[in-house]
């Protein structure tokens, strides 16, 4: 039985007690956070023997074998490497760290204890990029040529998840003052690892454009500066050449939490659809192509980051997304920011 820890018991804790939960293998044993009392509420809240008010105490105990970072953004960097120094496995959440820099001293440092290390790139969960990814490798659309990647969510126009102007739980997501890199370094990272995964290559170049929008009068809103970006669009190229756009918005009216992803090759095409909670896969090949008809694909049950990360343990093998993947995309990210602010073409690979 694996003993595990869960170091933040904030929104995304919930879903870590879900997915841990469904597994025999495991067991969440203890969790910690920085603010006083939260731990212990959540402990009793959800039947864990034990909780500690920050990291060092939890570590002082140290009946875990890994760890679920699931803190904020700005201490991934600062927790995990306690943890590894301490010999502790770590299932961390993205990003992993606000430059490929940090994310690649972190890397390291797991690689160099020989700790488990995996970050929670939920949409790797999707069974249609699975079998997409799957397709593609197998040679089913011939040669990639053309690549669209989408990520759309509108809580910036629509109170679907709440009024962002008054819930903390979106205002430090426009607000670089409070850690945030915005839309590019909050969901950009999961696009580029959607579209890059199931295109079964890297982006050796690429050129975006960041814009940031007035939200409120003097974009301020109490505490919080309104200085983060809102939306990115990139052109990019692919290792074989193809040529691909990437787009992450929250300005995206009509469209609550959706991830799109074409890939057009010489022989045929994909498109995989998910919102995180259903996928869809469907292609356009052979005949299909004179008339341009897709047709549903079957899909199969695939693991999830969860259960990949337990057996990772069990075996003693990295799984997948790691920390080196993690880097990887943030790579990508920096290299947004510096096209963005520069006006030119960036090179990744």
């Amino acid at each position: 039985m694996h003993r595990l820890l869960l170091l933040g018991t904030g929104g995304i804790a919930g879903q870590h007690m879900t997915e841990f939960g469904l597994l025999e293998d495991c067991r969440i044993v203890a969790c910690a956070d920085a603010i006083p009392g939260r731990a212990q509420a959540f402990a009793e809240q959800n039947e864990i023997g034990h909780a500690f008010e920050g990291l060092e105490t939890a570590l002082q105990w140290g009946a875990f074998d890994a760890a679920i970072n699931a803190t904020p953004d700005g201490v991934h960097k600062a927790t995990t490497l306690a943890l590894l120094a301490a010999g502790k496995h770590v299932f961390c959440e993205k990003p992993l760290a606000p430059t490929y820099a940090e994310a690649l001293e972190m890397t390291e440092a797991a690689e160099q204890a020989g700790l488990i290390n995996m970050v929670n790139l939920t949409y790797r969960n999707s069974p249609a990029l699975q079998m997409a990814r799957q397709m593609v490798e197998a040679g089913e659309i011939g040669e990639l040529r053309h690549v669209e990647a989408s990520y759309r969510q509108s809580w910036l126009v629509s109170k679907a998840w709440g009024d962002w102007r008054s819930l903390d739980t979106w205002l430090w997501r426009l607000s670089t003052s409070h850690g945030s890199t915005g839309v590019l370094g909050d969901v950009g990272i999961h696009i580029l690892d959607f579209a890059t995964f199931g295109a079964g290559q890297d982006i050796v170049s690429l050129h975006a454009d960041l814009a940031t929008f007035p939200k409120a009068e003097g974009d301020q809103i109490g505490a919080y500066t309104l200085d983060a970006n809102d939306s990115v669009a990139m052109t990019v190229r692919f290792s074989s050449g193809a040529l691909g756009t990437v787009l992450a918005t929250r300005y995206a009216t009509g469209h609550l939490n959706e991830l799109t992803l074409k890939l057009h090759g010489t022989r045929g095409a994909l498109l995989v659809e998910t919102d995180g909670k259903q996928s869809s896969l469907k292609g356009c090949f052979g005949e299909d192509i004179d008339r341009a008809q897709w047709r549903a694909i079957e899909l199969l049950a695939v693991k999830r980051n969860a259960r990949r990360f337990v057996d990772a343990l069990a075996s003693g093998v990295n799984g997948e997304p790691s920390f080196h993947r993690a880097a990887d995309m943030q790579k990508l990210i920096d290299a947004a920011f510096e096209s963005s602010a520069t006006g030119r073409a960036a090179i990744t690979g």
